[in-house]
């Protein structure tokens, strides 16, 4: 099974905590029927610092992929700086969580994955020669393509569209020369 989307699919929705708005990319219904999600992945601009909305349940793994970046303090702990853009940072959606910007505005991009249905491994992939990259399977697997072009399962992707393929054996990736690629494997939970 697969599913392939591009801009036109994707639904801007506001923060649960009313702060601003994030483009929702892609949202994989919960295994069990209910009313969470598998997995969901979207970006959004943060205009100012502020508080990050809870997820209980929920992991996440954020990346900034424009501007100066920001700092994250988790849960009382101290401050993570991500002033890197493609720098994954992992920490838990159900803890209180502050967002303090190093400049102006970013544009990040962020996976949660309900916990109890499963676990992500999130990576970004690079490559500036038509080599192919074979990936290990896993039970999902979800690509967001940055740069560059993708061809894997049949689909050839442009930038700025993604695609989930369902229980992939091993999927081959092969760029057009100068891919930048977001590649998400999920592990579903029994």
């Amino acid at each position: 099974m697969k599913r392939r989307l591009g801009p036109q699919d994707y639904v801007d929705m506001p923060w649960k905590n009313g702060g601003g708005t994030t483009r929702e990319l892609l949202k994989l219904p919960a295994p069990d029927g209910g009313e969470g999600f598998l997995a969901r992945l979207s970006i959004a601009t943060v205009a100012e610092s502020g508080p990050f909305s809870r997820f209980p349940g929920i992991d996440r793994t954020i990346l900034v992929l424009d501007g100066e970046g920001m700092a994250l303090s988790v849960d009382g702990g101290p401050e993570r700086v991500l002033d890197k853009v493609l720098q994954p940072f992992e920490f838990a959606g159900d803890v209180h969580t502050d967002c303090r910007l190093l400049g102006g505005a970013i544009r990040d991009f962020n996976l949660m994955v309900e916990r109890r249905h499963a676990r992500a491994a999130l990576r970004v992939l690079s490559w500036r020669f038509p080599e192919p990259q074979a990936l290990e399977p896993a039970d999902d697997w979800l690509f967001y393509v940055l740069a560059g072009s993708l061809e894997v399962a049949g689909e050839t992707l442009a930038a700025e569209e993604c695609l989930w393929l369902s229980a992939e054996a091993a999927p081959v990736l092969r760029g057009d020369g100068e891919t930048l690629v977001i590649a998400i494997a999920l592990t579903r939970r029994p």
